[in-house]
């Protein structure tokens, strides 16, 4: 506040005379009153600014106070950030380690449902060979002759498969079986042979053919996949007829189509030329139950009704097959046969020759020949003796 404003309370600071009092030359006329009065006043004014400093000097110790108590707060916030940060450090691996075990969670769920759904398959697998198990036990009708061969078994329940392997033979060789295994033994080490041509047939001289093993590919171990059939039927004990394969097809279909001989609508049918059945599939399900719980039907062929004999269909998927070479120890191959004789002519030089004990042969039990540039199928078989 400056010396020039007018003092209007107690609470100013300083004081201004009034104009009536000031004399003509600017100084103010001074009494003994006035004089007291100012005085008084400015006792006032210092009572006032012992006021104010008390106030500022409360005012400052409160501040003070505030300061010190946001200092402490400021330490203690410190210390406590200071604290987390060390717990925060020590934390860290077993963070690290929660992490890893929530990844390895992950990876175990994962693995529970790939085997949940492995488990589910496992089980529909089951529940389609009991299916399987509780199916009639009708087998289709096939003739069977019993030739009285015994032999004592092993193990009842094994099923035996006997192979049969058919291999292509060129031209220029031939397929030589003897009655003993030494002889084609004594053959194979012997090797290069000079057969003697039939001098009847007016081509003197001899060939040299070589003799080698015949290696085959056997079956050791075969696994099969039944599955049943719920649209299929199997139709055996069918008569032989002077009928095409079509004209069968097409009769066993216009009859099983009708719902009043417990058939639908046929899909595919299917000849079967080795055993001379028949394969009919519906369109839908329900259909073949039906006539498999009949077991035979009466069925008009002709001018003629035949009693068929109608079975569950089971087909069957190789899933696994491992083979083991295989030496014929009987039989041995001859190749590099020139094409000078006729096929018979050659067929007999042949045997004669490895008849013949001077030149390593034996009994000759079969002998196949090929001349050249032609093809023939030989088909290996078990050795029953």
């Amino acid at each position: 506040m400056t010396d020039s404003e007018e003092v209007t309370g107690h609470q100013e600071s300083f004081v201004r005379l009034p104009e009536e009092l000031t004399l003509e030359n600017g100084s103010p006329e001074m009494t003994p009153e006035r004089l007291q009065q100012e005085i008084e006043k400015y006792k006032e004014r210092c009572q006032a600014l012992d006021q104010d400093r008390l106030q500022l000097g409360t005012a400052k110790e409160a501040a003070e106070q505030k300061t010190r108590g946001f200092q402490r707060e400021a330490e203690f916030l410190r210390g406590k950030l200071e604290r987390e940060q060390l717990l925060s450090r020590d934390l860290e691996p077993p963070h690290q380690e929660l992490c890893l075990a929530k990844e390895e969670r992950g990876k175990l769920l994962q693995e529970k449902q790939a085997l949940e759904e492995e488990l589910e398959e496992l089980e529909q697998r089951r529940v389609a060979w009991e299916e399987q198990a509780k199916a009639p036990p009708s087998l289709p009708d096939r003739k069977m002759l019993f030739k009285g061969h015994v032999t004592e078994a092993e193990d009842v329940n094994a099923l035996v498969v006997a192979p049969r392997i058919q291999r292509v033979l060129p031209g220029g060789s031939a397929l030589l079986t003897f009655e003993e295994p030494e002889v084609a033994q004594r053959i194979l080490e012997m090797k290069w042979h000079e057969v003697k041509l039939d001098e009847s047939a007016a081509c003197e001289g001899r060939v040299r053919v070589q003799a080698e093993p015949v290696e085959l590919l056997l079956p050791s171990a075969l696994e099969i996949e039944l599955t049943l059939s719920d649209r299929c039927v199997l139709l055996s004990s069918l008569p032989r007829l002077e009928l095409a394969e079509e004209q069968l097809l097409d009769k066993l279909e216009l009859f099983f189509s009708k719902q009043k001989n417990g058939g639908g609508e046929v899909e595919q049918r299917e000849f079967l030329r080795d055993s001379g059945h028949v394969v009919l599939t519906f369109a839908h399900d329900g259909v073949a139950e039906q006539l498999t719980k009949k077991r035979r039907v009466q069925v008009p062929i002709g001018k003629q009704t035949y009693e068929l004999k109608v079975t569950p269909y089971v087909s069957g998927q190789i899933t696994d097959l491992q083979v083991r070479p295989c030496v014929c120890a009987r039989t041995v191959l001859l190749s590099g046969i020139p094409d000078i004789l006729d096929e018979e002519s050659m067929r007999d030089a042949l045997e004669i020759h490895f008849q013949k004990p001077s030149r390593g042969g034996g009994e000759v039990d079969a002998l196949g020949y090929v001349p050249a540039g032609k093809q023939a199928r030989a088909v290996f078989e078990a050795d029953t003796d």
